[in-house]
């Protein structure tokens, strides 16, 4: 649903030398590619997994450490998305639905975060819980803004898929209505 650029331009190599890691393609292989990371779905994956790192990193310094389990878990599963779509996995795994696994981890996501945040807030006095509850409140407008994309997205593709399976039905009972009629 959200290919990165198939052929992204190398980035220039000063002449004479090679880069040090050119031959060695080891780790390179799991980092997602440039033109990925700078789509708008990479940014908003990579916005999401740093907010929810720092949110967890917050809730085990404070006193509300009851919900640091949440931001770990949309953390590693934002990671696991990250890599799951630089690495086109969706192409791979036809089986699965990706936009709706990922739209219900969004969903899920900003109503876990918004709730967590506001008891983090209004409930414990410390500073990392306020500070988890902002970071909270942040990670909510930015899950919030991933799903309403992936909604518009899957709402625009079955919307298409729609109307051309109206204009089929339309025209088979039409074909059906003249063929009765003579």
């Amino acid at each position: 649903m959200w290919p990165p650029d198939p052929d992204p331009e190398p980035d220039p190599e000063p002449a004479g030398r090679s880069a040090p890691g050119a031959g060695v393609p080891g780790l390179r292989a799991l980092l997602p590619a440039r033109a990925f990371l700078c789509s708008l779905k990479g940014r908003l994956l990579l916005a999401e997994s740093g907010l929810s790192f720092i949110t967890f990193v917050c809730y085990v310094a404070s006193s509300a450490s009851a919900f640091l389990t949440a931001p770990l878990l949309e953390f590693l599963l934002a990671l696991f998305f990250l890599f799951a779509d630089a690495m086109q996995l969706n192409d791979k795994w036809q089986g699965l639905c990706w936009p709706m696994m990922d739209f219900l981890r969004c969903v899920t996501a900003a109503l876990i975060y918004f709730a967590i945040s506001i008891t983090a807030v209004a409930k414990y006095s410390d500073g990392a819980s306020k500070a988890a509850g902002v970071f909270g409140f942040f990670a909510t407008i930015v899950f919030a803004i991933d799903f309403y994309l992936i909604f518009n997205d899957v709402a625009k593709f079955l919307k298409q898929g729609g109307s051309a399976d109206e204009t089929t039905a339309n025209k088979e009972e039409e074909e059906d209505s003249d063929s009765d009629s003579d």
